[in-house]
């Protein structure tokens, strides 16, 4: 691993400190873990504008065909 330096707010650092994560694993693997959950969350956000850019303009089509699978199941009688 490489060190780094950060600077960070004096709030926010106590608000670290306070973590119980902090305490058992120690406020660098604390920061790692919280910048890898940013980055995933991040990337989840990117996909998801990807796929609905994919779609756009689609809904009509992809209604369809929803309707079309719907209409050819077989629902039980009651």
């Amino acid at each position: 691993m490489q060190a780094i330096q950060v600077s960070m707010d004096e709030d926010l650092l106590k608000r670290i400190d306070r973590d119980p994560e902090v305490h058992e694993r120690g406020r660098s693997a604390f920061i790692r873990s919280a910048i890898k959950v940013y980055l995933k969350a991040k990337r989840r956000r990117e996909i998801d504008d990807e796929i609905s850019r994919a779609y756009e303009g689609c809904a009509d089509d992809m209604l369809d065909e929803v309707a079309d699978l719907v209409g050819a199941q077989a629902w039980p009688e009651d």
